[in-house]
């Protein structure tokens, strides 16, 4: 199996809805976001697959091991070996990635977060710097955009936080903020125990609302010069907004189930973007 292969199964096999938005790239910039979100999956499936912490510790640091490597000019893993011709192509660099690398270890030392700041550092770690490096690849040409895909990526991330309560919740990992949580309060026993209240729901609305908020932001800080190279990220906010609608009319029903939209259904909401360039 070649490198290309490789990278495009690993992608391919998640099922993501970013996966959809890379269908609509040209085959260079394809190859480039495809090698790149399989380094994503790859470090992230060591935080969620290994149950030792210390093997995942131990893996955690051969990849950035790897990723130091790699941009001196000697990658041993298929996905360094699919990215790197990509890298100064894009400008895709080692401190990045590294990023990336470090917001996965967090989830080994940390289970809770204080409040919504200590939880964003978080968020831009393991989200805000894809959409960065994604940006860049997709054919940013305006300085602005880089905010643009740090508020874009805070929104998917909290988004995926929303979705994931229950299941994060059984892998002893609460991400709403503790602050948050006393707000409304709601005990982090009852989401561990799947324990719906009217105070839950109110604080997944409190949630959901800055999400949405994040979506608008973000979208007003797109610069009209990029609209169009920036559409694979858009056709994704469109996907990511849609299943936060669909959560919400759920009820907010996520300590039991993974609400989620069907891939016709995602291919449907990238097209729209792409063909019309409507978001929903």
């Amino acid at each position: 199996m070649t490198p290309q292969q490789y990278v495009q199964e690993k992608a391919a096999a998640s099922g993501s809805s970013f996966y959809y938005a890379f269908l609509f790239l040209p085959p260079p910039r394809r190859a480039a976001i495809t090698a790149f979100y399989a380094f994503c999956r790859e470090v992230d499936d060591v935080v969620d697959e290994v149950h030792d912490p210390g093997i995942a510790r131990t893996k955690l640091a051969w990849w950035q091991a790897e990723v130091a490597k790699a941009f001196g000019g000697n990658p041993s893993h298929p996905v360094m070996r699919a990215l790197m011709p990509c890298a100064a192509e894009f400008g895709i660099e080692q401190h990045q990635l590294q990023s990336v690398i470090q917001g996965c270890e967090m989830d080994l030392e940390q289970s809770r977060y204080l409040d919504f700041p200590n939880l964003q550092r978080y968020c831009h770690l393991v989200a805000g710097v894809v959409g960065e490096v994604s940006a860049r690849i997709f054919g940013q040409t305006q300085a602005q955009t880089t905010e643009y895909a740090h508020k874009l990526g805070l929104a998917f991330q909290l988004t995926n936080i929303i979705r994931d309560v229950g299941e994060d919740a059984m892998r002893g990992r609460i991400y709403l903020p503790i602050s948050e949580l006393q707000q409304f309060d709601v005990k982090a026993h009852e989401i561990t125990n799947r324990q719906y209240s009217e105070r839950f729901v109110a604080l997944m609305k409190f949630q959901a609302e800055r999400a949405h908020r994040l979506y608008d932001e973000a979208l007003a800080l797109l610069p009209g010069a990029d609209f169009r190279a920036q559409k694979p990220g858009l056709m994704m906010a469109s996907i990511y907004r849609t299943l936060l609608r669909e959560i919400e009319r759920e009820d907010f029903k996520v300590l039991h189930q993974r609400i989620s939209l069907t891939p016709v259904r995602k291919l449907w909401l990238a097209w729209k973007v792409q063909a019309l360039g409507r978001l929903s």
